[in-house]
């Protein structure tokens, strides 16, 4: 299983890029793991945010396959623990999924077409964080997940 980090907005912010792209490469040690990292249209200025949110899915769905597992991170998702997260990438892996998506919309959300392509929508908290924070506590979150699932001492309890 291959897991893919996606998200809709600017390149890495410089400030946060080191420490994304470590938990990155930590991931890869589990799991074969990439960034996708999908530019908002060239005149999403003038866009609505229902029509910037909607030229942002014609893009991403043209980035998915069909079998794809699609984890949305929206703060109206569910919340979970760590533990439920690793549980959740191992059931994906039991269940032979090729990869794993988890999905970081744009400034404005996704369309209503990406909330219904997603098999989980997952709530990091009820609060509202800047994307590449968010970039930074998913790639954590997901390498914290890969260490519960082999027992490794990272996460405590």
């Amino acid at each position: 299983m291959k897991i893919t980090l996606c998200s809709i907005g600017k390149p890495h912010d410089a400030a946060l890029k080191q420490s994304v792209e470590d938990f990155s490469k930590r991931i890869a040690n589990y799991y074969p793991t990439d960034w996708l990292i999908i530019a908002p249209p060239k005149n999403a200025g003038v866009l609505s945010a229902d029509d910037l949110k909607k030229a942002e899915a014609t893009t991403l769905l043209q980035q998915l396959a069909k079998d794809d597992y699609i984890v949305l991170l929206d703060e109206r998702g569910k919340n979970i623990s760590s533990p439920e997260l690793a549980s959740l990438i191992q059931q994906r892996g039991n269940e032979s999924n090729k990869r794993i998506v988890f999905l970081i919309g744009g400034a404005f959300g996704v369309a209503e077409a990406i909330f219904k392509r997603a098999n989980f929508t997952w709530a990091l908290s009820k609060l509202v964080f800047p994307h590449m924070i968010v970039r930074l506590i998913l790639a954590e979150q997901v390498y914290r997940a890969c260490t519960i699932l082999r027992n490794e001492k990272y996460h405590h309890i």
